[in-house]
């Protein structure tokens, strides 16, 4: 089949509101739409420095193919951009944020400041699941909405981590703290990005003398400077919060019962789990996958095969025992409470799943390749 190339009228006026900034790359401007009576920021590709306009605009290029491959309500979302190679510029049209930067926000609302590290949380963890490193986390980089909802923004300096060698340190910026060892090696990786962010927060904290932050030990182990005691993963940092909340949540005891035997028999079920296997953590996806494995064994009293239901949660490599089996009434009873449990109830429920997870024994690959005790799902 020849492919056709599909033309659009390109013409599309919008009324100049304001003048929002001048960076390095370019200058943001507040427009409004009146088709459909919205502002969106726009972000137009102007370098200060002609010399370097070639190679930023690479960057441009960049940021714009990142911002696509992002969705999260505390990522700033782009709708449309226009690019013309030829004359080396270009535009991105972004939504609006209306509202300050995270340390002006928590100047006026210091009391919000638990419920701003969890959404900042949520957002670099979205970054780290799509392999993105945004790279010029500061606090002009961090936005909170007059409603109270954080947006990662601007970048422009944001990299896809594909190799190895994408990790390492190939920008200097003028940082606002002091920088991580790692600098040293020439390293940037998603350690980094935790680095950077724990010591976001614990400046405004110190700044602004805010007593009420729950997560200073968690915060603490953000910001150490010794990169094999620091976390090392915004992911890891999600699942220690959800463990955290998952009794302030008010779960009532037949939804603790459920919850319990089911990641217990989850837990017994599971005998190793290869060190770089991941978890699924799309609460969509695992709703729809342990829901077909139910209706596949619904009528038994034992699950069959393990792997069932631990393929519901493990993304990756592990082995599981097969002589113990998980009860077909406990996956029953745990699919109830998923079902009517809210979205922060979910969110708790799978980060504490995947914490009891954590504690199983891990191995390295190559595994022992005869292990009579355990069968290899995959």
């Amino acid at each position: 089949m020849t492919e056709k190339t599909v033309k659009f009228v390109i013409k599309k006026d919008f009324v100049l509101k304001q003048e929002l900034g001048q960076g390095a790359c370019g200058r943001t401007v507040l427009l409004f739409d009146s088709d459909i009576d919205e502002q969106f920021v726009c972000k137009k590709y102007s370098p200060i420095h002609e010399s370097m306009k070639e190679e930023f605009f690479k960057n441009f290029v960049r940021e714009i193919k990142l911002l696509h491959l992002l969705n999260h309500q505390n990522v700033v979302r782009v709708f449309n951009y226009y690019l013309y190679p030829e004359q080396q510029t270009g535009y991105i049209l972004m939504e609006y944020v209306r509202g300050f930067d995270i340390e002006g926000y928590l100047s006026k609302h210091p009391e919000d400041v638990n419920e701003v590290f969890v959404q900042v949380i949520e957002g670099f963890t979205h970054l780290e699941k799509n392999q993105i490193l945004h790279r010029d986390i500061r606090p002009q980089n961090v936005m909170v909405t007059d409603e109270g909802i954080v947006k990662i923004i601007d970048f422009g300096f944001g990299k896809q981590t594909v190799n190895p060698e994408d990790f390492g340190k190939s920008i200097t910026l003028n940082w606002w703290c002091e920088p991580p060892p790692e600098f040293k090696e020439s390293i940037y990786d998603y350690k980094t990005e935790v680095y950077f962010v724990g010591k976001l927060f614990e400046k405004i904290i110190s700044d602004r003398n805010i007593e009420h932050f729950k997560h200073m030990s968690l915060l603490g182990r953000m910001c150490v400077a010794t990169t094999h005691a620091r976390i090392a993963y915004f992911a890891d940092v999600r699942k220690e919060l959800l463990s955290e909340k998952f009794f302030d949540i008010g779960f009532n005891d037949a939804e603790l019962d459920a919850y319990r035997e089911f990641s217990s028999s989850l837990y017994n079920a599971v005998s190793k789990i290869e060190s770089s296997t991941k978890y699924y953590d799309e609460i969509g996806e695992i709703q729809v996958k342990i829901e077909e494995c139910y209706k596949k064994i619904m009528l038994e009293e034992y699950v069959p095969n393990s792997s069932l239901v631990l393929n519901c949660f493990i993304n990756g490599s592990y082995h599981y025992d097969t002589h113990y089996s998980i009860r077909v009434d406990v996956l029953k009873a745990f699919i109830d409470l998923f079902r009517t449990a809210s979205r922060e109830k979910k969110n708790i429920i799978i980060g504490n799943i995947q914490t009891k997870l954590d504690a199983v024994k891990k191995y390295s690959k190559p595994a022992t390749p005869f292990d009579f005790d355990d069968d290899i799902p995959f």
